[in-house]
């Protein structure tokens, strides 16, 4: 077999992949994409139209202003994961997944397939988030390059940390786990709803340990150019992070785990 021939087998595979984590995320449409409209329009009503009345500036910022940055990232971050680890786990669940594990399909294609998928249900919701978002607040995007490269490293981290989690769940109780007793919890931590400085010494140790916190300063910067001391920092974190997660998850495929018990 050619190089050429096997490089062209391996993107039909890859394709195939993608185009099945589509059709799944479009068959189950109300339940992929409603839930983040309605909870980004309680959050913009309560937290934003309600209280938002009630306080000044934050860190310079209208408060509604300010918090929209964070609810893009929690639409981005609970779809993304949800996406790859649900499906992941119904595939093994189902057995289904023995169709790619017997495919030509290397590891490191598998894993950008189901990846993807997170990655393109995270888009479109942070699309539909955004445009939640205009009914309530002014907003235009500073830096749309870096609020897309952003936002894209976010869905991919928490769509790879979806995948391993789907790889190691044993029952659909494993799979909420975490986006119940982690994802949720760092969220609220994360600087989400005020600003880090509102908050006692103690408190804003425990934040700056919270490295949801930093992706929030980080997409606050793209999307509104806020300043932040922590960017930089940020960056190489997110990068380093999903740079770890993708060997990790690649070397669980090659040792079977999950997938050929």
């Amino acid at each position: 077999m050619t190089r050429q021939h096997n490089a062209r087998i391996q993107t039909i595979a890859l394709y195939t992949v993608i185009q099945h984590e589509l059709s799944r995320m479009f068959r189950i449409s109300v339940q992929s994409f409603l839930p983040s409209i309605i909870t980004t329009l309680l959050y913009f009503s309560i937290f934003g139209a309600v209280l938002g009345q009630q306080m000044q500036l934050v860190e310079g910022l209208p408060y509604s202003t300010f918090i929209a940055p964070g609810l893009v990232m929690i639409a981005v971050i609970n779809n993304a994961y949800a996406n790859t680890s649900s499906s992941l786990f119904s595939a093994r669940f189902q057995r289904s997944i023995e169709e790619v594990l017997i495919s030509p399909l290397r590891p490191s294609l598998m894993l950008i397939g189901y990846t993807l998928g997170g990655v393109l249900r995270a888009l479109i919701v942070a699309t539909l988030v955004l445009g939640v978002s205009t009914l309530f607040i002014d907003l235009s995007l500073i830096h749309i390059p870096a609020t897309l490269s952003i936002v894209i490293l976010i869905a991919c981290l928490f769509s790879l940390a979806g995948f391993t989690n789907g790889m190691l769940a044993k029952t659909y109780d494993d799979v909420m786990v975490v986006p119940t007793f982690i994802l949720s919890p760092l969220t609220y931590l994360g600087g989400v709803f005020y600003s880090v400085s509102m908050l006692s010494p103690f408190w804003q140790h425990i934040v700056l340990l919270n490295p949801i916190f930093y992706m929030v300063e980080l997409l606050r910067y793209a999307m509104l150019h806020h300043p932040s001391q922590h960017i930089n920092l940020a960056l190489i974190v997110l990068c380093l992070l999903n740079v770890g997660l993708f060997r990790l998850n690649v070397w669980l495929i090659h040792k079977g785990t999950g997938i050929r018990d």
